[in-house]
């Protein structure tokens, strides 16, 4: 489950993708997460994803 709040979910996410996945692909696919879902809702609040970093930032 995903935390709903912003700030929680922005660190969850870079948390995992700094610990557990080299991609944003590859922890949508291996936590069933809708990744246009995921970048809309982080893009709404100020975050970008780069795949030069693998992070929102």
């Amino acid at each position: 489950m995903l935390p709903s709040d912003p700030m929680m979910l922005y660190s969850f996410i870079n948390m995992k993708l700094r610990d557990q996945y080299p991609s944003l692909d590859e922890l949508c696919r291996a936590e069933d997460i809708d990744e246009v879902w995921l970048r809309d809702k982080l893009r709404h609040f100020g975050f970008e994803y780069s795949s030069e970093h693998n992070k929102f930032w």
